[in-house]
């Protein structure tokens, strides 16, 4: 596993009127690793992964992401939110809607960074095949005339998505669905299809909002071994969020624990099982009692 960063988090933090939902959060992300973001409910996991995907806009500290080459301050780059002069320009609207319609992929991956959510969110009553298409789409800002005329260039992008779209299916094990409804999948599929349409926008690194959410201990192995493969097969480095500890665990490089908005553990697996703060915390035992994760 490589040692540079792909992801630096410094003293991030987020207010919601009086509320601190995050304070002086600080961890970095190895590239080429799987890391895990725990703690218990109402620790802050999701507002961390809405600052780095730019659905909030951090009150202060920074996230700096190197990636593509080049580093970028996601929180001045994704910090966007609608504005009274979105609704003055069709096209800036269109814009706006197709940042809000993926979660912010529209822009975070011009960063190199995508995700998936806790409550999925594909587009139910398309295909399949067309909701990895759609995602790629949305991210080529191609040129309506080009369409239109059908140039040489338009139809070479469209092929280019398909093979894509099939090559991604066929790592989640889904090509024999591909005609079928995405609404029509079984839960633990559409998991799947989720993680194969970000991965479709070739993102550096991929954000997994409650992977496991939902699934039966045969989906969640069959999950834990994607994720491995996305890591080891594609470099693609894979930071989640997840509360089957036993998936953490086994495929988690490192681990950062928050509670109450802040972070009270960093480190492997072997560390964190054993941290009397995260067994206090986490399980709610008291320090000292011999609780592991």
């Amino acid at each position: 596993m490589s040692q540079e960063n792909i992801l630096e988090v410094k003293n991030l933090v987020m207010h919601f009127g009086g509320i601190k939902a995050l304070n002086d959060v600080t961890f970095d992300i190895k590239r080429g690793s799987v890391s895990a973001l725990i703690g218990p409910n109402g620790a802050g996991k999701t507002t961390v992964f809405n600052c780095l995907t730019g659905f909030y806009k951090a009150t202060g500290g920074s996230i700096m992401l190197h990636a593509g080459g080049k580093s970028t301050s996601v929180v001045k780059v994704l910090g966007q939110k609608f504005s009274a002069a979105d609704f003055t320009s069709p096209v800036r609207l269109i814009e706006r809607i197709k940042y809000k319609m993926f979660g912010g992929s529209h822009l975070v991956n011009r960063a190199g960074l995508a995700r998936t959510f806790q409550n999925i969110r594909l587009f139910k009553e398309m295909s399949v095949v067309e909701n990895l298409l759609v995602a790629q789409h949305m991210l080529a800002n191609r040129s309506m005339v080009s369409g239109i005329l059908n140039t040489a260039s338009f139809k070479k992008a469209e092929e280019e998505a398909l093979q894509r779209a099939f090559y991604w299916l066929e790592v989640v094990h889904l090509t024999e669905f591909s005609n079928r409804l995405a609404g029509e999948l079984s839960y633990g599929q559409q998991r799947r299809l989720e993680i194969a349409r970000a991965m479709c926008t070739n993102p550096e690194i991929i954000c997994l909002d409650e992977p496991a959410a939902g699934l039966n201990p045969s989906e969640t192995e069959a999950l834990a071994s994607m994720i491995r493969v996305l890591r080891d097969n594609h470099n693609t480095t894979v930071l989640l969020i997840e509360h089957d500890m036993g998936m953490v665990m086994n495929i988690s490089d490192y681990i950062v624990v928050l509670d109450h908005g802040e972070v009270i553990a960093k480190g492997g697996p072997d560390d964190i099982k054993t941290n009397p703060k995260v067994i206090a915390a986490y399980l709610g035992a008291e320090e000292g009692e011999e609780v592991s994760l």
